[in-house]
This record gives C-alpha cells, structure tokens and sequence, in this order.
C-alpha cells in the first residue's frame, strides 16, 4: 500500500489553506487606530517635507520610513521613541566620526 504524494502546488496550497484557518483576525481599538493614523499621517509628512533634503544620511531614513508604511499590518512596531527617531531621520545628519590620524 503506497501512500498517496501531494505534488508541490499541493503542498504549497494545503500550507496556505492552513495558514488562513489558523491565523485570528486582529482586531484593533479605537485609541489604536487613532494612533496608526496620526502615525501615518507624520510619516507621510515627514516623507513629503524631506524630498529637497541633501546628504548620504537621507535616503535611508527616507527607506526606513517607507518601510514602515509598508509594514503597518505586522505586530512588531516600534515604539515611541523609535518612532520618533525614524521622522527625524531625513532631517538630522549622523556625527562626525572622529579619526585618529593625530594630524594637527
């Protein structure tokens, strides 16, 4: 008695017949989605305000912002402080790093 071989659409198939079954619908408050919100709507400003900026610091914040309205849905979010970080991001320049050359 041979047992029966699922062929890889199958698979893949029963994987995500599983996935949608086992995952819950998260729902959210309404202080939360106020907060997603007003979230977003700072993201998308600071996003708007920081096209002119200038400097080798400034397209990755402007991706770690962007990232982060791609990724709204998922659990882990930053928290405040994060998130405060990632808006001033595009605006304020890393430090300079301090070389030990002892050139006077």
């Amino acid at each position: 008695m041979a047992s029966a071989k699922l062929t890889t659409l199958q698979q893949t198939e029963a994987a995500r017949l599983a996935k949608a079954v086992a995952k819950p619908k998260r729902e959210f408050s309404e202080a939360e989605k106020t907060a997603r919100k007003e979230r977003v709507a700072k993201a998308k400003e600071a996003l708007a305000n920081s096209v002119g900026t200038k400097g080798d610091h400034v397209a990755p914040a402007r991706a770690a912002l962007k990232s982060y309205l791609q990724k709204l849905n998922e659990p882990k979010q930053p928290d405040d402080a994060q998130f405060d970080m990632l808006l001033k991001g595009p605006f304020t320049a890393p430090p300079k790093k301090k070389t030990n050359d002892r050139r006077f």
